[in-house]
């Protein structure tokens, strides 16, 4: 991926109330192999992060600065340096505003990946571990622990300039169990959440089940048509891409590419055509299904526990809700 520019601070802050220190670089870093591998390696790690959120930028104000810097040093009204030196002296006022923050090294790359611009600022932690030398001894080493990235943030930067109704253009990792330290850092960025993936995920798995009950599939095929869905989503959740519904579509009937597209939108679900996949939700939508004697039964697994109730004591399976299909045939019969 083309690096178009790149930075590290260091903010030296302790969780004690201690002031930070900003220790700032004054020019930017050099193209490298170790700068792509760096690079590289922490969209990995992002990409892999459960639990980000999606949104956009609050309207550029005194306390959301951050936008307003951006696009000066987009339009060329800034260097890329001094558009980061501005941003990480806000980021070091706010963490100490937070006395619970610690300090790290700050990156902020703007890169490009395929025809995309993109900005990722990323707060970076050292852990330590050992090496073998030349000499062959054992020593003490230092390396960035990707592993416990907790602060970060990702601008689409294309998306923002060019689609003035989007709602999904920052991407950054939120914290758990409601308000907490790192609320500071999606404040500096000046973020709001545009679209609740969660939520979106779910109506996505809601409209399938519709989808997969009207076309009245064979067991086979609708267990085929689910793993088409869970892996594509997976796999975009993986890359940092979202599902596009249109091209979910065609990859679930080959035959009839736009069957599940015009599904949802003849039923209104209030669905964005792009949104980022959740992979907690996705991870719970597979199938059970069991076939003996004449009976063939299959659910997905989210429905255990709702629809579906297993009582292992008297070994029985509790329905409701049943398929209106599969009711008209009883009442038929029972006639």
């Amino acid at each position: 991926m083309p690096i178009r520019h790149c930075i590290v601070h260091l903010i030296d802050k302790k969780p004690d109330g201690t002031p930070a220190v900003l220790h700032a670089r004054d020019s930017e870093l050099s193209s490298s192999q170790a700068m792509e591998n760096l690079l590289a390696d922490l969209n990995e790690s992002y990409n892999a992060k459960q639990g980000k959120a999606w949104g956009l930028f609050h309207e550029e104000s005194g306390a959301y600065p951050f936008s307003g810097w951006l696009k000066q040093y987009l339009d060329g009204e800034k260097d890329f340096t001094a558009f980061s030196r501005q941003a990480v002296e806000q980021l070091q006022k706010l963490m100490e505003e937070s006395n619970l923050a610690t300090g790290g090294h700050v990156l902020l790359a703007h890169y490009q990946q395929g025809m995309t611009d993109y900005l990722a600022i990323a707060l970076l932690h050292h852990s330590e571990g050992v090496t073998v030398t030349e000499a062959l001894d054992v020593a003490p080493a230092k390396h960035l622990d990707l592993g416990q990235l907790h602060l970060a943030a990702r601008i689409n930067i294309s998306e923002w300039q060019n689609n003035k109704q989007s709602k999904q253009y920052i991407s950054f990792i939120k914290g758990k169990n409601g308000k907490k330290v790192s609320d500071y850092f999606r404040d500096f960025i000046g973020c709001q959440e545009g679209v609740d993936a969660p939520s979106e995920t779910r109506t996505l798995l809601k409209a399938f089940s519709d989808f997969v009950e009207s076309e009245d599939l064979p067991e086979e095929q609708a267990r085929a048509k689910t793993d088409t869905l869970v892996d594509y989503a997976t796999s975009q959740a993986k890359i940092g891409e979202p599902i596009t519904l249109d091209e979910l579509s065609g990859l679930i009937d080959e035959d009839r590419p736009r069957a599940f597209f015009d599904h949802i939108r003849n039923k209104d679900y209030g669905m964005a055509p792009e949104f980022p996949a959740d992979k907690r939700t996705l991870s719970q939508f597979r199938r059970f299904t069991g076939r003996a004697e004449g009976l063939s039964i299959s659910f997905e697994s989210h429905l255990l526990g709702s629809a579906i109730e297993y009582d292992e004591a008297r070994d029985m399976l509790i329905i409701r809700q049943l398929p209106t299909q599969l009711k008209d045939q009883l009442k038929r019969r029972k006639g």
